[in-house]
């Protein structure tokens, strides 16, 4: 997508080559702007080892104010010493004046090949051009600006009525790989012309990624660079939205959905992925104890190969939830590939057929429903399965 038509209103955005990437004419360098401050929130990646452009960022987020966001692709500035802090500040800077806004309004962010120096000759020399280029058309290149491994630009847009008119809220990410939870990899930055204050909108922020992009894993590795942005211009809206408000609450649905589609499009996209599979665990006794069997069965290298491979090895998902350190009684556990009984009482269920699950095995999308008969709770996790092409790619990309 790409355009106003589905765009926030006074935000504009472009994208160019500008030499980064080796492979000729790819996109690695955006730009988004806002007309006027607008309100931010922000979250970063959780790894120990952060790189340059998230020290930074993080924070001028917590001014709680900004105008541009600057991205690169093809190298994550991590691992860079002082120079890459400084390449950093430069980015901002030279940004800042190519737009006339102040440089602590600038926000930075990168992508690509960990451990080596940003050519900063080419950034310099690419961002008064990728200002020139700034238009409400932009987003698309933009997007695409931004991916590394993505086979495709992942771009949202949504659009609510109010009283006032329209409220639009887009979201572009990009990640293929190393994607788990705690933000999964991936950048993703989220605009909207609705006007909020800067508290609500970081409790949004958490409670919407809580849900949606830490919930998906396609590898279990954490990045150095993730990074998630949400901006809000108020261009759409003379009014501010509160909790309590019924715009409020269609607001939050509306952006919950912008969030979770950008998640299941970042697992859709996954590297070498063949399936996509929904772990679901139900009678709980509680959420957390959901969420971390169902990450413990989404993240086993073994039943991932076993969706890869077609496998109705079921006895990989008991053995990988008997490792997560959750308690529970194996002998009440009963397990469904998209709704057929395949264990009954942690047993093979008495009228399962191979074949037929086999059949829900060939499927590019399934689920997989874990039954506690413990509690009430529940949680779900989006992950793939791993592929001799996952292999293959991450064997040649250098990180």
């Amino acid at each position: 997508m790409g355009g106003s038509k589905l765009g926030p209103k006074g935000f504009q955005a472009a994208g160019i080559a500008c030499g980064i990437k080796t492979a000729e004419g790819a996109k690695d360098l955006a730009l988004i702007y806002s007309e006027v401050p607008a309100r931010v929130a922000g979250l970063f990646t959780k790894n120990r080892v952060k790189a340059a452009p998230i020290l930074y960022t993080r924070k001028t987020v917590r001014g709680g104010v900004c105008r541009a966001l600057i991205v690169n692709s093809g190298n994550a500035n991590a691992c860079t010493g002082k120079k890459g802090l400084m390449d950093v500040e430069a980015m901002a800077k030279l940004t800042a004046d190519v737009l006339h806004i102040p440089y602590q309004q600038v926000l930075v962010s990168s992508t690509g090949v960990i451990g080596q120096p940003l050519p900063m000759e080419k950034i310099l020399r690419g961002i008064p051009s990728l200002a020139t280029k700034l238009s409400p058309y932009g987003f698309q290149d933009a997007a695409e600006a931004i991916m590394t491994t993505d086979t495709h630009p992942k771009l949202i847009a949504e659009r609510m009525a109010t009283g006032e008119g329209e409220i639009t809220i887009l979201g572009m990410a990009k990640g293929a790989g190393m994607i788990r939870p705690q933000l999964a990899t991936m950048l993703a930055f989220i605009l909207t012309d609705a006007q909020l204050e800067t508290e609500i909108l970081s409790a949004l922020l958490r409670e919407g990624v809580r849900c949606t992009f830490n919930r998906i894993t396609v590898d279990g590795d954490t990045s150095t660079n993730d990074m998630i942005l949400l901006m809000a211009n108020g261009k759409g809206s003379s009014t501010p939205l509160y909790p309590g408000d019924e715009r409020f609450h269609t607001f939050k649905a509306t952006l919950f959905r912008v969030m979770d589609q950008l998640a299941r499009a970042i697992v859709r996209d996954g590297e070498g992925r063949t399936k996509v599979v929904e772990i679901t665990v139900r009678g709980a006794r509680n959420s957390k104890e959901a969420e971390k069997l169902a990450f413990r069965v989404a993240q086993s290298p073994l039943v991932k190969a076993a969706f890869f491979g077609q496998d109705p090895n079921w006895g990989r998902i008991m053995a990988a939830m008997g490792t997560a350190e959750v308690p529970f009684d194996p002998q009440k556990v009963d397990i469904y590939f998209d709704g057929d009984l395949v264990v009954e009482n942690g047993v093979r269920a008495k009228d399962s057929s191979t074949d037929k699950i086999k059949e829900v095995l060939k499927r590019e999308e399934f689920r997989v429903i874990i039954d506690l008969h413990q509690g009430i709770s529940q949680a779900s996790v989006l992950t793939t399965d791993l592929s001799y092409d996952y292999v293959r790619i991450n064997a040649s990309y250098h990180t």
